[in-house]
């Protein structure tokens, strides 16, 4: 027989959606492949439990007889929880590798008669999918990793046909269990970076390399500097729709950096996507844009409905109103509306789903993660969307809120009508680097190989200090972790501010410093950078009461950075507002799986979709104790920009 060693690891707020880590002892000659729900077999259940302010115990369980529930109960840091996992579905390649996917589907004998919806996520680092129910259910997904060069300083470069390629690989996977007739919709979101296509569709090189198959700007590039400060310096009237000024990350910059750096690049182009944009044109040979993509990241005129060509001349582009702005797309669609015919033959093929499967209109991939938070609610009662601020917390950090009316913002982007949900004007604000920045402290201190070397790896070296910070804490004496940093104090822009200051030259200040060397020193350290995140988002929320917003009643978050109990509730005391952290932890796929619910028509509205399929979170309070100390460190916090300020004064005043 097949014995299955399982361990679930528990993650914070998260205990019904688990990693499962399978190991496979291969007895009765039964390739690892073949195991399946139908399969009899014994599964053994060992699992840790992680937790806020890095607790940890074991559980207690059973082990069932397939196909019979598993109960599983723990005592946490937070209370007692009870999960049960009805029907587990265990999966691995028969080349004895790994994968690691959980479901609520595989059991299940009425699987034929479910509507399933895809969603696809393009991230930094990876490209992403899901196979999603209609309750924002994540039943299966699959992770493929992404190339990225970086031929110098500032500059990201990555290929569209090795990212199509790895959404093939991971739509394949996840759709594998069900028929593929079954799959209704899909919907893609990806970051907001450059695509340049040439000729037939083939890529364009965006590289000083030459090299066609590098043929997309990343977002987090920076190479456009110069660029960016030539648009903002004609202040147009567009520009108030992105705080006053654009941004280096956006797609006008970067065009105009190709036009002077790369000219038969530009003189060449075809089209130039947003890479959401990209994926929907690839899947079904139809060109529309996304509202979401080119009102947030192209200056698209969304009053008039169309591109300025005012503009456009202004920051040097003309070339790019030709032929009734072909290059820029012509036909621009809102979230969650049908693209085209469906998925094209050539892509049905490549993904493994039918011909004619509804494809919508896409979204960025910080504002997938919105739409799906949106729709989240606490255990009990509904909340209004419009008291909601959702962080998309990865890589970088994107805060996004919607309101009936629109707020115009000094340093936050928008408000953009409609680029999420109809009805609604988006603000978004974010920070530059946050999950980057806190593996950049941690992997530039004298004592991380140490640490490393200790846990047999980084895998779990923030859990370790998550549960070391406590420790701390009690041996000083100190009645509240908090007080650790209480005379550290940092500005965390080391790769410039997006949000409120939008000042991409501004750069990290961090004072405190003392002799303490060693792990402890790092912890510190570290802790002092996740507060100081914080401190910016509670900058951006307070910019935001300045104009007239209306006030946030919680927080919730998705991404990576949610998934570290120490990011959350720094965020919770130092904002003073409830974190709202969904069930479903990857709620960037369910907001992308949404799309193709709303696009095939299963729910009416996008609105609708987001609220159907949201499902429900934890909240985690604010430490009442902790208020008085952050409004202290707050007031240094924004002492240590006005300082910054001054520093760069005196220094271009000698230089000049």
């Amino acid at each position: 027989m097949n014995m299955f060693n399982l361990t679930l690891i528990k993650l914070p707020n998260g205990w019904h959606r688990q990693l499962l880590l399978l190991s496979f002892n291969n007895i009765g000659g039964r390739q690892p492949g073949q195991a399946s729900a139908s399969v009899p077999g014994t599964i053994q259940l060992n699992y840790s439990t992680q937790f806020a302010r890095g607790l940890s115990q074991t559980g207690s369980g059973t082990s069932p007889t397939f196909p019979q529930a598993a109960r599983v109960s723990y005592q946490s840091a937070l209370g007692v929880r009870r999960a049960w996992f009805n029907n587990i579905y265990l999966t691995a390649n028969c080349a004895g590798n790994t994968n690691y996917y959980s479901s609520r589907a595989g059991a299940n004998s009425t699987m034929s008669e479910q509507a399933y919806f895809v969603g696809v996520d393009v991230g930094t680092g990876s490209a992403r999918a899901a196979l999603v129910n209609a309750k924002g259910q994540v039943e299966q997904q699959a992770v493929e990793a992404i190339k990225t060069w970086t031929p110098e300083p500032h500059f990201y470069e990555q290929s569209s046909e090795d990212i199509w390629y790895a959404i093939c690989k991971v739509v394949k996977h996840v759709i594998s269990g069900v028929n593929k007739t079954q799959v209704k919709g899909i919907g893609f979101d990806a970051t907001c970076s450059l695509v340049i296509l040439g000729a037939n569709g083939a890529p364009l090189t965006v590289s000083k390399s030459g090299a066609a198959e590098q043929n997309i700007i990343l977002w987090m590039d920076h190479r456009a500097e110069l660029e960016t400060d030539e648009i903002n310096a004609a202040k147009h009237a567009l520009l108030k729709y992105v705080g006053g000024q654009v941004s280096l990350e956006m797609e006008i910059p970067k065009l105009l950096w190709l036009k002077r750096n790369l000219p038969q690049t530009y003189r060449s182009i075809w089209r130039a996507f947003d890479l959401p944009d990209f994926l929907t044109w690839r899947a079904t040979d139809t060109d529309t844009r996304s509202l979401c993509s080119v009102v947030c990241k192209w200056n698209y005129d969304a009053a008039s409905h169309n591109w300025s060509a005012d503009f456009l001349r202004g920051a040097d582009l003309e070339e790019l109103t030709r032929d009734k702005f072909a290059a820029l797309g012509s036909d621009v669609q809102p979230p969650g509306k049908p693209v085209g015919k469906g998925l094209s033959q050539r892509a049905a093929s490549e993904l493994g789903l039918a011909v004619g499967t509804v494809v919508s209109t896409s979204l960025i991939d910080a504002h997938a993660g919105a739409l799906g938070m949106f729709g989240c609610r606490p255990d009990e009662g509904d909340d209004d969307v419009q008291g909601k601020m959702a962080l998309i917390a990865g890589t970088s950090t994107c805060h996004m809120s919607i309101t009936r009316d629109a707020c115009f913002a000094q340093g936050v982007w928008g408000p953009y009508q409609d680029a999420i949900i109809p009805g609604y004007f988006l603000n978004e604000g974010g920070q530059s680097i946050a999950g980057h920045l806190l593996d950049h402290v941690l992997k530039t201190h004298e004592s991380y190989p140490e640490l490393k070397e200790k846990l047999g790896g980084d895998k779990y070296i923030y859990q370790h200090l998550n549960k070391l910070l406590p420790e701390l804490a009690v041996k000083r004496g100190l009645s509240e972790l908090s007080c650790l940093t209480q005379d550290v104090h940092v500005w965390p822009d080391l790769h410039g501010n997006r949000s409120p200051v939008a000042d991409p030259t501004l750069r990290g200040i961090i004072t405190g410093l003392d002799m303490t060397r060693g792990v402890d020193s790092l912890a510190i350290k570290y802790l002092a950078f996740v507060q100081a995140l914080a401190y910016g988002t509670r900058h951006i929320i307070e910019n935001l009461y300045q104009h007239k917003r209306a006030a946030f009643q919680t927080l919730l978050f998705c991404g990576g950075l949610a998934k570290n109990p120490l990011y959350v509730q720094c965020h919770a005391d130092i904002c003073n507002l409830p974190a709202l952290i969904p069930d479903e932890q990857e709620m960037v796929l369910v907001g992308a799986a949404a799309l193709g619910a709303a696009a095939a028509g299963h729910y009416d509205s996008l609105e609708s979709a987001s609220k159907a399929m949201g499902g429900t979170g934890q909240l985690l309070m604010p430490n009442a104790n902790t208020v008085e100390l952050h409004n202290r460190k707050y007031k240094v916090f924004l002492k240590l920009l006005d300082h910054q300020r001054e520093y760069r004064d005196i220094m271009q005043a000698n230089s000049a």
